[in-house]
């Protein structure tokens, strides 16, 4: 095929071009589509992960309703082996540690919890599993380790339960005055339909504080 004078300078001008510059813009191609090759790439394994972790937590539902311990801390260790970075891993061993301590079983209940708070990507679950730690250290008396696992923020909506658990903390160890200002705090925090608000106001009212009242005073202020 022929081409006229002007054709054939812009082909031979490309020639130019792509002798200079042709082997890195092939570089930076397969370098673009090795990276769309991996984002596809990861989003299949995110999802099939995920799949793979729902079928697992429906056998959790089952171990539940049917009673089997054993078998849901065994569901619990395979999605923490093998689908960690899940959003099912910690519920699933949040379950498994309630499990462990209906049936007296502190120490695995403690386990299955301490997993999610140093696991978990979720700050939801990592915050209610601390609660839950706190609360089992405080049946074992381990007063300073329990407060020292509820140091630290947490997400807006779980202050009131953390702080009511640091109030039956500081009550344990006699400190009435801490657990005031922590029940205080919990009962100002937390959700006026929450049903937990109205135990906290019993605490209060049990340390020696009317909140009514207080609030009362408040408005007419």
């Amino acid at each position: 095929m022929a081409f006229n004078l002007e054709e054939q300078e812009q082909i031979d001008s490309l020639k130019r071009v792509w002798k200079r510059y042709g082997n890195i813009a092939t570089w930076v191609l397969i370098v673009i589509l090795a990276i769309y090759a991996a984002i596809q790439g990861w989003n299949w394994y995110q999802r099939k992960q995920a799949a793979q972790a729902s079928a697992l937590y429906y056998e959790m539902q089952t171990a539940v309703l049917s009673g089997d311990s054993q078998r849901a801390l065994q569901v619990a260790k395979d999605v923490q082996d093998k689908f960690g970075g899940t959003a099912y891993a910690p519920m699933i061993s949040l379950v498994a540690a309630k499990m462990a301590y209906e049936n007296n079983d502190a120490a695995t209940a403690k386990t299955q919890l301490k997993w999610v708070t140093q696991n978990s990507s979720e700050e939801g679950y990592k915050a209610l599993a601390r609660v839950r730690l706190a609360g089992i250290l405080l049946d074992e008396k381990a007063y300073d380790e329990a407060l020292g696992v509820l140091s630290g923020s947490v997400p807006e909506e779980f202050t009131g339960l953390v702080e009511d658990r640091k109030g039956d903390i500081y009550l344990a160890q006699d400190k009435v005055e801490e657990a005031k200002a922590s029940y205080k705090l919990a009962y100002e925090k937390m959700a006026p339909e929450n049903p937990g608000r109205q135990l906290i106001k019993l605490k209060l009212e049990e340390v020696g504080v009317d909140v009514t009242a207080e609030n009362t005073s408040v408005n007419k202020g």
